[in-house]
């Protein structure tokens, strides 16, 4: 594959683990993401070109991806949020917000790349959530919002074959940034770490190792799937 690996939320967690692993094997990051200064230094870092922009902002996302040139070898979309509410409290605000980071803005971003990524025999790369298919109290809004990344994976994977592949890694709880309200408390992150069959939380480079193969040539006869990276979580039940 030719061209650019244009990763989305490289300021992140799981992108910036990410991008830095697609350097190390010789590939060529492009970078976006919302924070300038933190999007800067790690394209320093790196010796990555990058564009920040707002991905809810269409022309912005727009005119970033047309930045990082034909073309692409391929597109991570690593940009969530976790929204917890019952659905008591949650509004049609949340549920609007939460579809428009997760589900529109990425499928925004695979249209405006779609020409480049099929000129480059490209691979796509979203994310969902262990609570899309596993139901957890409080998660209707976020569950929501993922599950719409699952079908969206599968729909463009058929719509953009042969050229485009595009698979979805779903994460359980992973030690990032918007993760902090859960993970910083050392008792509560205990707590949902005994809940994994492997009794961790995730970490950024647990699903980076898995998006850089996904990204890679060596999946080459992968796509429409949805993987999980979660410690056992989706589909195992503990031992006790």
């Amino acid at each position: 594959m030719a061209g650019a690996v244009v990763i989305l939320g490289a300021t992140g967690g799981i992108g910036g683990a990410l991008a830095r692993r697609v350097a190390t094997r010789g590939g060529s990051p492009f970078l976006i993401g919302r924070d300038a200064g933190t999007l800067e230094a790690l394209g320093r870092e790196l010796g990555a070109p990058s564009a920040a922009c707002d991905v809810t902002d269409a022309a912005a996302l727009k005119a970033a991806l047309q930045a990082a040139g034909t073309p692409l070898a391929g597109l991570a979309f690593c940009i969530g949020s976790i929204v917890m509410k019952p659905l008591a409290r949650a509004t049609a605000a949340d549920f609007a917000t939460a579809f428009a980071l997760n589900v529109t803005a990425a499928a925004l971003a695979v249209q405006a790349a779609a020409p480049a990524l099929a000129a480059g025999q490209g691979s796509v790369v979203l994310f969902s959530s262990v609570a899309a298919r596993a139901g957890f109290p409080g998660h209707a809004v976020i569950g929501a919002a993922k599950a719409a990344v699952e079908g969206l994976t599968v729909a463009l994977a058929a719509e953009l074959a042969p050229a485009v592949r595009v698979n979805c890694i779903a994460p359980s709880l992973t030690r990032t940034g918007i993760a902090e309200p859960m993970t910083k408390n050392p008792q509560m992150a205990e707590a949902i770490a005994r809940l994994h069959p492997i009794p961790r939380l995730g970490e950024p480079e647990d699903a980076a190792a898995l998006a850089d193969f996904l990204l890679s040539e060596a999946s080459g006869w992968i796509t429409g799937q949805v993987i999980g990276v979660d410690g056992g979580r989706s589909t195992l039940r503990g031992k006790g």
